[in-house]
């Protein structure tokens, strides 16, 4: 990821506003590109799209996967699915809460990490299940928490 720059993605706007249903997949790409769609960008992809800023802007806000701001160094999705709860994903929550001073939805002060909750990881066999920079674990204990986020701090 990288630091976001407006020339940049006004120019992935333009790249992909021919797409059928452009509007996901700009997100989408902006997302993948800077780590989360900033707010400026919003009126470029509107004129692009012939939308409203409001659209542009419910879009963003009801698609919980998109962030308004950086997210950290690492970014940790913990499942709070019916399979990950009966499995004791709270406990390890509140474990992993607790370890880095952030709850679900925050990132931690040094930035390195940031919490997000999300509602199937399609792990439900070896719950509970989590999601470290992209790559999925199963059967996620407070102790492999631990040894993840250890892990994560060395890279």
């Amino acid at each position: 990821m990288q630091v976001w720059n407006n020339e940049r993605a006004v120019t992935l706007v333009e790249q992909l506003k021919e797409l059928p249903g452009a509007l996901l997949p700009i997100l989408h790409a902006l997302q993948e590109e800077f780590g989360y769609v900033d707010a400026s960008v919003v009126p470029a992809i509107a004129d692009a799209l012939n939308l409203s800023k409001a659209e542009v802007h419910g879009t963003i806000s009801f698609y919980h996967d998109f962030r308004h701001h950086p997210p950290g160094k690492h970014v940790l999705k913990m499942c709070r699915a019916e399979a990950c709860q009966s499995m004791g994903c709270d406990a390890v929550i509140g474990h992993v809460e607790n370890r880095l001073g952030a709850k679900l939805g925050e990132t931690t002060a040094d930035g390195n990490f940031t919490l997000d909750a999300v509602y199937c990881l399609g792990n439900c066999a070896l719950s509970p299940a989590v999601m470290l920079d992209g790559k999925p674990y199963g059967r996620v204990s407070a102790q492999v928490a631990d040894f993840l986020i250890d892990d994560a701090r060395k890279r």
